[in-house]
C-alpha cells in the first residue's frame, strides 16, 4: 500500500469519525490532549450538542458499517472479545450486519469460469446470476448440477485480497498508535487483536478450507437427529469457489414462525445445547460462528426439529488439558463450587501459579452468589462465565483465544436457547453429559478407550519388540563401559592433577632455596650451611622437573 493510498484511507477514515461525532476519541489519547483545542476549533464541531447524540456504542457501530465490510467483520470479531471491551459496546458490535452491497453476477460467473476453468453451461444445468445473499467477503448464487440436485455457489468477492490487506495495513497502523500513546494501550493489546484478525479473515477467504470445515462437521453428525449439515460437491470447490447442497428450513430467528408450523420449542431449545457440548467435549470440533444467521430449522417434523448448519469459516478446537479444566470449571460453576473453579484456573495454567486460592476464590463468590439468586430462567451461564473471565482479569488471567471463540458460541447457543424456549434450564441439560463425560474421563470407560486407541499401535510394534528390548540392553550395557571408562578417566586425571600440584611445590622450594643461598653468598661469605641449602634447592629443583 503506497504512501498515497494510505493517506487518502486515513483521510476517510477520518471524515466517517467527524461524521458519528467520534473525532473527539483521537484527542482523548493522551499524546494528543495538548491538540484538543483543534477539535473545539473545527468548524463541524461549531453548535453540536452532545445531548443530541446517539450512545458512543452506537455510534462506533454505525461507523464502521460506513467503513465498509472488512471493518464491519472487524467489528464483529471485536464483539468476541469482551474481556478487552465494556458490555455496552461489546453488544453493540455484535449487532453488526455483514449486509454488503452485493457485486454483479457477470461478475460471479467471471471467477468460477476461471476458477474452475470451464463453462458456468458445461459445469451448471441452471446458474442464477441473482445473488441469494452477500456478505463481506463473499456472496451466493443458487444453481442446478446436470444431474438435478439444487446447489448453492459461494464465489469470494472480486479483489477483495488487495482491500482487505490495505485496511489491515491501517488498522495496525492505528494499533500501534493506541497502544504507544494510549495509557490503556498495553492492557487491550491492539496489535494482537488486529493479528488475530488477520488471521481470521485471511482463514475466510480460503473456501477450500471453509468447504474442508464442512465435511468434518457433516462427518462428525452423520445420523445424528439433532444437527443436519449440507454435503459439500468437492468436484466444484476452489479457494475462490465452493459449491455445496442448497437447504431449506426456516431461520432460528423466526421465532413466530417457528410456533406457527407447531415446533417442538422446548425440544428445540434443549437440542441446542446438546450440539453444543457435543461438538465441544465429544468431536472436539465446534461451529464458532452460529449466530441466527446461520442456523435453520428443519420444520418437516414439527415434534422432533432438526437444526441445520451453514457457513462453516470459523471453527474451534480445544486442547484435550482445554477440554477438562473447562470441564471441571463448567461443572463447579453449577455446583457452586468456587475453591474448585480456583483451583482449576490455577492448575490449566490460566492464572500466574503464585496466584492465592482462598483470594480467587473469594472475587468468584463475590460475582457469582448474585447471580444465583436469581430465578433458574433468568440465569445466563454464557454471562456467568464471561464474568468469571473478566474477574479472572484483576488476578493476570491471559487471554485464551480457543476460549474466546468457546465463549461466543456458548452466548449465542444460549441466546438462541432462551429465545425458542425461555424456560431452558442450561443446568438440568447440561449436567449429565458433563458428569458423563467426566467419568469417561477418569473412570474405567478413559481406561478401555486408551486401550482401544493404542492397541493397534502395540500390535504393529510388537514383531519388533525383541530386536528393541536388545537395543536396549545393548546401549545400557553401553552406558555402563561408557560410565566405567570415563570413572577411569577421571580417577587417572585426578591422580595427574595430584602430582601436579606436588611437582610445582617441589619446584617453588628448590627455587626459593636457591634464591636464598644466592643471596645469601652475595652478603656473607660463602659458608658450609649456605652451599648445603643451595645443594638441598638444587635436589627439590631437580626432582620437581623429573618427577612423574
Amino acid at each position: 500500500m503506497n504512501i498515497f493510498s494510505q493517506a487518502y484511507r486515513l483521510f476517510e477514515i477520518n471524515r466517517v469519525l467527524i461524521r458519528h461525532n467520534l473525532d473527539e476519541m483521537i484527542y482523548a489519547i493522551p499524546a494528543f490532549r495538548p491538540l484538543r483545542f483543534v477539535y473545539h476549533l473545527s468548524p463541524w464541531n461549531w453548535g453540536k450538542k452532545k445531548e443530541n447524540r446517539a450512545p458512543r456504542p452506537v455510534r462506533i457501530r454505525r461507523a464502521l458499517e460506513d467503513l465498509g465490510p472488512v471493518f464491519v467483520k472487524f467489528g464483529q470479531v471485536l464483539s468476541t472479545r469482551r474481556d478487552m471491551l465494556p458490555d455496552d459496546l461489546a453488544n453493540e458490535l455484535a449487532q453488526l450486519q455483514d449486509n454488503v452491497p452485493p457485486f454483479s453476477g457477470a461478475e460471479a460467473r467471471d471467477i468460477i469460469e476461471k476458477s474452475l476453468e470451464k463453462p458456468v453451461s458445461e459445469l451448471f444445468k441452471n446458474f442464477d446470476e441473482k445473488p441469494l445473499a452477500s456478505a463481506s467477503i463473499a456472496q451466493v448464487h443458487t444453481a442446478t448440477l446436470h444431474d438435478g440436485r439444487e446447489a448453492i455457489i459461494k464465489v469470494v468477492r472480486p479483489e477483495i485480497e488487495k482491500t482487505i490487506r490495505h485496511d489491515i495495513d491501517l488498522m495496525l497502523l492505528i494499533a500501534r498508535m493506541v497502544e504507544r500513546f494510549s495509557h490503556i494501550g498495553k492492557r487491550l493489546r491492539p496489535i494482537e487483536v488486529v493479528e488475530d484478525y488477520e488471521k481470521v479473515i485471511f482463514d475466510e477467504l480460503d473456501l477450500g478450507r471453509e468447504a474442508a470445515n464442512a465435511s468434518q462437521l457433516r462427518r462428525n453428525h452423520e445420523g445424528s437427529p439433532d444437527l443436519y449439515v449440507p454435503e459439500v460437491y468437492w468436484d466444484y470447490c476452489t479457494p475462490e469457489v465452493m459449491v455445496m447442497e442448497r437447504i431449506y428450513g426456516i431461520p432460528v430467528g423466526k421465532t413466530q414462525t417457528l410456533r406457527d408450523h407447531n415446533i417442538n420449542m422446548k425440544v428445540l431449545g434443549e437440542r441446542g445445547v446438546e450440539i453444543f457440548f457435543t461438538q465441544v467435549f465429544t468431536h472436539n470440533f465446534f461451529h464458532a460462528d452460529m449466530h441466527p444467521g446461520n442456523i435453520f430449522i428443519d420444520e418437516s417434523n414439527p415434534d422432533n426439529p432438526k437444526y441445520i448448519a451453514v457457513d462453516f469459516g470459523i471453527m474451534g478446537t480445544l486442547e484435550p488439558a482445554d477440554q477438562r479444566y473447562l470441564a471441571e470449571n463448567l461443572h463447579a460453576f453449577f455446583n457452586r463450587d468456587y475453591k474448585r473453579v480456583a483451583e482449576a484456573h490455577i492448575e490449566s495454567g490460566w492464572v500466574p501459579a503464585e496466584t492465592k486460592a482462598s483470594e480467587f476464590e473469594a472475587a468468584i463468590r463475590t460475582v457469582c452468589e448474585p447471580i444465583f439468586q436469581l430465578p433458574i430462567k433468568e440465569i445466563s451461564y454464557g454471562k456467568l462465565l464471561l464474568r468469571l473471565f473478566q474477574t479472572a482479569q484483576r488476578f493476570n488471567m491471559e487471554v485464551q483465544p480457543q476460549l474466546v471463540l468457546l465463549q461466543k458460541t456458548l452466548l449465542n447457543i444460549e441466546g438462541m436457547g432462551r429465545e425458542l424456549y425461555p424456560d431452558l434450564d442450561l443446568w438440568v441439560t447440561a449436567k449429565p453429559f458433563l458428569q458423563r463425560w467426566m467419568d469417561e474421563q477418569a473412570g474405567i470407560r478413559h481406561l478401555l478407550k486408551g486401550a482401544k486407541e493404542n492397541l493397534p499401535k502395540f500390535i504393529e510394534q510388537m514383531p519388533h519388540m525383541p530386536v528393541m528390548i536388545n537395543d536396549v540392553i545393548k546401549q545400557m550395557h553401553d552406558n555402563q563401559l561408557n560410565m566405567q571408562m570415563e570413572s577411569q578417566q577421571l580417577e587417572q586425571i585426578r591422580k595427574e592433577i595430584k602430582s601436579a600440584n606436588q611437582r610445582t611445590v617441589l619446584t617453588l622450594s628448590g627455587s626459593a632455596l636457591l634464591v636464598t643461598a644466592t643471596l645469601s653468598n652475595s652478603i656473607a661469605s660463602q659458608s658450609t650451611i649456605t652451599w648445603g641449602v643451595a645443594a638441598i634447592g638444587v635436589l627439590l629443583l631437580a626432582y620437581g622437573l623429573i618427577k612423574k
